[in-house]
């Protein structure tokens, strides 16, 4: 479950969003020149506005040019992340965790030891997969998952996704528009009952494959005392 929000305060704003300035700047060469025309501009209009029409423009043009290098940084900003989340593991359920809205993200719900994975995601849209890996090995945690997911969620929508370039693959830089597009069938209420059926779910002790672990295995002899009774 997305936990609450703490409060920011103005200094510690400040300091994440010269964060988001040197990471983008790092990632996006073309960041600096777009940022730089998004203060330029604004300010030699206002400069204009300021000898036409007098100093009240002053302010105004400042409030512009402002906004200008915010939306520029918010829109560089968020393909920079993509970009440098491409291919990284675990980056889809990262890109979920760091969204706007209700959404409850549990990684790793079916993993491979080759760093095959599929994310369990819970919101108003209804139940999402996403699987990231090799997509022949994916596909069979995908089917794996819709199986058991198929027992508790009722009637709630199910969505699953493989995460990557191939042919019927979404890119890991269209998840956050896709998913935002998805039809919101479930209600708030709808989304907590649904939450708390897949945690119980996923909160049942499983056996676990392999070889039994020396200190869970039984003692010596167990099993003849018990064929002898």
């Amino acid at each position: 479950m997305a936990k609450p929000q703490e409060k920011v305060s103005f200094g510690q704003r400040l300091k994440q969003i010269g964060m988001v300035f040197q990471f983008t700047a790092k990632q996006d060469r073309w960041f600096a020149p777009l940022t730089a025309a998004a203060v330029l501009i604004p300010l030699a209009l206002t400069v204009v506005a300021v000898l036409l029409w007098g100093w009240i423009w002053l302010p105004i043009g400042i409030l512009f040019a402002l906004l200008a290098v915010l939306i520029v940084l918010n829109l560089r900003s968020n393909k920079a992340m993509m970009n440098a989340a491409e291919g990284q593991p675990g980056a889809a359920a990262q890109i979920m965790e760091s969204m706007r809205g209700d959404w409850r993200v549990t990684p790793a719900v079916s993993s491979t030891t080759q760093m095959d994975m599929v994310h369990l995601v819970i919101g108003r849209p209804g139940v999402i997969l996403l699987a990231e890996g090799n997509p022949q090995r994916v596909r069979g945690l995908l089917g794996q998952e819709k199986r058991r997911l198929a027992k508790v969620i009722g009637s709630a929508p199910l969505h699953d996704y493989v995460i990557g370039q191939g042919e019927g693959e979404l890119p890991i830089r269209k998840l956050r528009m896709t998913l935002m597009r998805l039809p919101r069938t479930l209600t708030p209420k709808d989304v907590n009952a649904l939450d708390k059926r897949l945690k119980a779910l996923t909160a049942r002790p499983q056996m676990p494959k392999g070889a039994i672990p020396k200190n869970m295995r039984p003692p010596r002899g167990a099993f003849r005392q018990t064929r002898g009774r």
